[in-house]
């Protein structure tokens, strides 16, 4: 038992140290380009890293999550086979949408295409690099991962110093992302293994039953918070699109830890239901509490206390706009780390239809929620009205939670050996 809990605690601190690498690293480009281009200048980089957000979760639900579900503690030689596939995907899928962000920034012209230009440029490689990082976590070698986004945030020095000198959206793009092709091609070196494109078709229809339940729920997810912005700039501006990611990046430490939690969560979960079903429920409680208190503690103890010279040496022009939406960010914030243990729980569970079925309410909720809130007031008005929808989206997270459970772990007795415990 004492053996179980350390090597936990092990592979939970590097996913900790690999996710403040990474965390820390985002918080640094996004404080060099509000500092660099100012608040609409920030706001049109803005949505070009929400746009990559959405084509990270395609990658996700498609290659790495699959991954992880059924791959987490496999023999090696199944893990490599099922990483040359995966990564492979990752990589079909960012030559794919980064072709369409390139058509995109054409068509679209003046800077918001530029940095869309540079955005299809860069897709692949930031889609390998993250690949690779999951699949050292399936494979309990979080130390591999931590190497890796170490090597993206020192490639990113140099870069971003020649991106500030030039003063464009499409140069700080480029470094930001050409930085993460550096890093993939050292998460080849790391693994011994190479992406498989040929084997990406393979690996889609076979887990497809995960993948395409996971691909919606991670797009519905990752689209509402794209087009609350890009509805955000048509209501409110440009300016309201960085105010809101200038409030965010003040939440950087957290959700460094939300997502360093998050790479290791569903594996580790994975692993309490092999081990003892029955502590499924108290595991994800713990892990969705704990977040949830250290974002309060963060959020209200800490940067609602800032003093404002401190505040704009950080994000410079940025500061004002953003100091206004902490409260509101860190609640919402909040309800996230407590949809995060239920995330973990269902995942692990496989039950895709269940955690679909809560993401696409949270994600109507969220985008509904923040497009009202940005006609009535703003940035403001959207950040209230996302919080809400985050706190209604927990609330059906953990129901949803509760069902599978009840299914999937402690089935009636006349229940089918198919709908049992995998």
């Amino acid at each position: 038992m004492r053996q179980g809990v350390r090597a936990m605690a092990g592979r939970l601190s590097w996913g900790l140290g690999d996710q403040a690498v990474s965390s820390l690293s985002n918080f640094a480009v996004g404080i060099v380009v509000a500092r660099g281009l100012g608040v609409t200048g920030f706001g049109v980089f803005t949505l070009a890293w929400v746009t990559y957000g959405v084509l990270l979760n395609v990658s996700r639900g498609l290659a790495t999550d699959p991954l992880v579900v059924r791959f987490s503690g496999a023999a090696d030689e199944r893990w490599r086979s099922a990483v040359a596939r995966s990564s492979g995907t990752a990589l079909l899928i960012g030559l794919g949408s980064g072709a369409l962000s390139v058509l995109a920034g054409l068509a679209l012209g003046g800077v918001i295409g530029w940095a869309f230009l540079g955005l299809g440029v860069v897709l692949p490689g930031l889609l390998v690099q993250d690949s690779w990082r999951y699949a050292f976590f399936a494979a309990g070698q979080g130390q591999k991962a931590f190497l890796n986004d170490i090597v993206w945030a020192a490639a990113m020095v140099p870069a971003l110093f020649l991106a500030a000198k030039s003063g464009t959206v499409f140069a700080f793009v480029l470094a930001w992302g050409l930085s993460a092709a550096l890093a993939a091609g050292y998460g080849a070196l790391q693994s011994g293994v190479l992406p498989s494109a040929g084997g990406a078709r393979e690996w889609v229809s076979r887990h497809r039953d995960l993948g395409s339940r996971y691909l919606v729920e991670n797009v519905s997810n990752s689209g509402a918070s794209q087009l609350r912005m890009y509805g955000l700039g048509a209501i409110a501006g440009l300016s309201a699109v960085g105010a809101i990611r200038g409030g965010e990046l003040l939440l950087a430490p957290f959700l460094a830890l939300l997502m360093g939690v998050s790479l290791v969560a569903v594996p580790e979960a994975a692993r309490v239901l092999k081990r003892s079903p029955a502590r499924l429920p108290a595991f994800c409680l713990v892990l969705g509490g704990g977040q949830a208190a250290a974002a309060l503690v963060w959020g209200l103890g800490i940067l609602l206390f800032l003093p404002d010279s401190l505040g704009a040496l950080v994000l410079g022009e940025v500061w004002g706009p953003a100091e206004e939406l902490i409260l509101p960010i860190t609640l919402s914030v909040t309800g996230a780390g407590v949809v995060a243990g239920a995330t973990a729980g269902l995942r692990a569970l496989g039950a895709a239809k269940l955690s679909l079925r809560a993401q696409l309410f949270a994600s109507a909720g969220y985008l509904g929620g923040g497009l009202a809130g940005a006609a009535l007031g703003g940035a403001l008005g959207a950040s209230w009205g996302s919080t809400i929808a985050m706190w209604c989206g927990a609330a059906v997270w953990w129901w949803q939670l509760r069902v599978g459970f009840r299914q999937y772990v402690v089935p009636e007795p006349d229940q089918p050996e198919e709908m049992r415990t995998r």
